[in-house]
């Protein structure tokens, strides 16, 4: 299986390779690149879909400690991932946490993102009171999964397809990717001068 080592950490990807343009596709919280399968089979042929599994998700390997889970480190993998497969500038895109990260790697590397694919993602929090409460439920989100283990997961229909770490890795990519730090994101977005794509779902079936 494709990975990337970086220090310590050994992050997976997959790439569907072909001459189309490229897209880095990131997933939602508790998922991974089997959410997209659908996506390759569908479009594989006319771009280059990079799918890549964050820390504590699906089969990239993260040593745990606390601080190696980030978002600053989600930023630096994806931008890691291009440089290795010799990818200047791409679209990004991603779902819920994937799209928020998306925006947030626009913020960190604009300069290479061709273009934005949002789907079912929120930019973040102006307000400190916004982010305290976020991240207080996200506390609970995350003693949850270290006390009931992965059968407390819920979510879409992508969480089902996808490879699951184990509850203590899951665990510290909620306390630590999922939370929210600043208001760099909502910020950024009157300043986004690259084509964006936002997919809203109308209703489950």
């Amino acid at each position: 299986m494709p990975h990337l080592d970086r220090d310590g950490v050994r992050v997976h990807f997959e790439d569907s390779g072909g001459d189309g343009p490229p897209v880095l596709l990131t997933h939602g919280f508790s998922a991974s690149t089997g959410m997209w399968r659908g996506q390759v089979e569908a479009f594989g042929g006319q771009y280059r879909l990079i799918r890549m599994d964050m820390r504590g998700h699906g089969e990239t390997l993260c040593p745990l400690q606390p601080e190696l889970y980030s978002q600053h480190h989600t930023e630096d993998d994806m931008a890691a991932i291009l440089d290795h497969l010799g990818i200047e500038q791409a679209v990004i895109g991603g779902h819920s946490l994937g799209g928020f990260m998306s925006l947030a790697f626009h913020v960190r590397y604009p300069e290479r993102v061709r273009a934005l694919i949002l789907q079912g993602c929120g930019p973040g929090y102006r307000s400190d009171k916004a982010r305290t409460v976020w991240n207080e439920q996200n506390d609970i989100r995350a003693r949850t999964l270290e006390e009931s283990g992965l059968a407390a997961l819920n979510g879409g229909s992508e969480v089902p397809i996808s490879i699951q770490r184990p509850d203590a890795e899951l665990a510290m990519a909620a306390r630590g990717i999922l939370s929210q730090i600043d208001a760099r994101v909502i910020d950024s977005l009157p300043h986004i001068a690259v084509p964006v794509l936002v997919i809203i779902g109308g209703r489950r079936q």
